[in-house]
């Protein structure tokens, strides 16, 4: 019997020039992951920058979305090599790696996470992305490269000067605009309508189209259609957070709890 990673179903849907619709984690439990997966969406997005998951989470979660074809990607800390690659070995379909600064830090996530002739990632080839050595080495080498996309974020206005020589750079296929973190690196955090935000948000998304890489970003339902128009193809529309917190806020004003009544210091109701 001859094994083979699983293919991608978000790199399926981008290399066929549809959609690939996202839904992010905030909450451990796999169980969210597989309740995602199974309406449709092509990728659940977890995170281990903001979020204190583990390595034993994300475990979970990955096998979670691959019950329904659904990748799982999980956004890495900045540390060492290994903080990149241990969601990768884990079968995270794909990372995405937070505040690209320039070209030269682009360079080196490529090289980290990319096997040969790509880069220098280092093998191991014994986790569950190698299905525990039953992948042929080669065939590792070259599936891992084919099927397990890299996803690079821009969230600050210093790497804007290198946005060109950044999205031709080989090795990566995903270049991702951050709204929240970039207004808040200029200095009016929260202003999504500011004209420098808005035009980064279409430079990212036309640099990333020229240079045959996908572009990613967050929105809502309510400007899908406008992403889209810019040449947004990856993009996140919902979380369990935001949802959850939705549903409460909706559900509690149903029965005539006042919000006010649960508020106060670490969550106690005030007396």
């Amino acid at each position: 019997m001859k094994f083979a990673m699983r293919p991608s179903s978000v790199l399926r849907r981008l290399r066929a020039g549809q959609v690939a619709n996202l839904f992010k984690v905030n909450l451990a439990d796999p169980r969210v992951c597989e309740i995602a997966a199974s309406f449709g969406f092509d990728a659940i997005w977890t995170c281990m920058e903001h979020v204190p998951n583990d390595m034993r989470v994300v475990e979970e979660q990955v096998r979670a979305a691959k019950l329904w074809d659904c990748d799982l990607m999980c956004r890495v800390m900045r540390g060492s090599y290994s903080d990149l690659i241990r969601p990768l070995e884990a079968d995270a379909a794909g990372i995405m790696v937070p505040h690209i600064m320039s070209l030269a830090d682009a360079a080196a996530v490529v090289r980290q996470t990319r096997f040969q002739p790509l880069g220098r990632r280092p093998v191991d080839g014994g986790n569950a992305d190698g299905h525990y050595t039953n992948v042929p080495f080669a065939d590792y080498l070259e599936q891992a490269n084919r099927e397990r996309f890299v996803v690079l974020q821009i969230e600050d206005p210093e790497p804007l000067d290198d946005l060109e020589a950044i999205a031709a750079l080989p090795g990566y296929d995903v270049l991702f605009f951050g709204p929240a973190d970039f207004s808040h690196a200029i200095g009016k955090p929260g202003k999504f309508d500011d004209p420098f935000l808005l035009e980064t948000r279409r430079r990212i998304a036309e640099a990333a189209v020229r240079h045959g890489k996908f572009a990613g970003t967050v929105g809502s339902p309510a400007n899908r259609q406008e992403l889209l128009d810019l040449g947004y193809r990856f993009v996140n529309m919902g979380a369990d957070v935001t949802s959850l917190s939705r549903y409460c806020a909706e559900l509690a004003k149903s029965i005539g709890i006042d919000a006010k009544d649960i508020s106060g210091q670490y969550g106690q109701r005030e007396k």
